[in-house]
């Protein structure tokens, strides 16, 4: 894939197969990976049948291949880190925050637009400057490095916890459990 390209299929195996390309559907992947009543395997397959297009037309020893190719498009174009780091935003959680700022840099509503390839979203998410997008990844970034928050930043923390912690995804048995303890401890929503 090259970076002066907007791509709409991979080639697996030796076969072209055209790929579903807007933001919106990327989301959708991303969301499911981020979804704790998914296995990996679920997540794989929705990945594989939300984006190709013809996925019945992939054979079964072409779903790792398609699946390496999938996450290569959705990481985009440029250098990749295999060192992991830290989790400092979530597409969902975000997303109030996030569009705004998208919205700036493309100078225009993207949820407007009834197609946006997700290499020219993803581009613009990398510009965005500052903003209280960069202002709450800024303070998770530090916090998550065990790095000393600035007086301002505290005060912001203080402010805005909610907005800033980002929320671990439970999964049903979980939030049933939860419910469960707070009805026994006589605790409200």
């Amino acid at each position: 894939m090259s970076a002066w390209e907007l791509p709409t299929s991979l080639t697996i195996g030796d076969v072209g197969f055209a790929i579903n390309t807007d933001f919106r559907t990327v989301l959708h992947v991303l969301s499911v990976f981020n979804d704790p009543e998914y296995e990996p395997d679920e997540q794989a397959a929705v990945c594989i049948r939300v984006m190709v297009r013809d996925w019945e037309r992939l054979p079964a020893e072409g779903y790792r291949e398609a699946l390496e190719a999938l996450t290569a498009f959705i990481d985009g174009p440029g250098v990749r880190e295999d060192r992991p780091r830290p989790r400092t935003m979530d597409w969902e959680q975000d997303a109030p925050l996030l569009i705004p700022a998208i919205n700036r840099v493309l100078g225009q509503e993207v949820r407007a637009l009834p197609y946006l390839h997700w290499w020219t979203f993803l581009g613009a998410y990398m510009e965005i400057g500052e903003c209280l997008f960069s202002t709450v990844v800024g303070i998770r970034q530090k916090r998550a490095k065990g790095k000393k928050l600035e007086k301002p930043e505290m005060e912001f923390l203080r402010e805005n916890k909610a907005m800033v912690t980002l929320q671990r995804k439970l999964t049903a048995a979980e939030r049933e459990q939860k419910d469960e303890l707070r009805e026994l401890f006589g605790l409200k929503r």
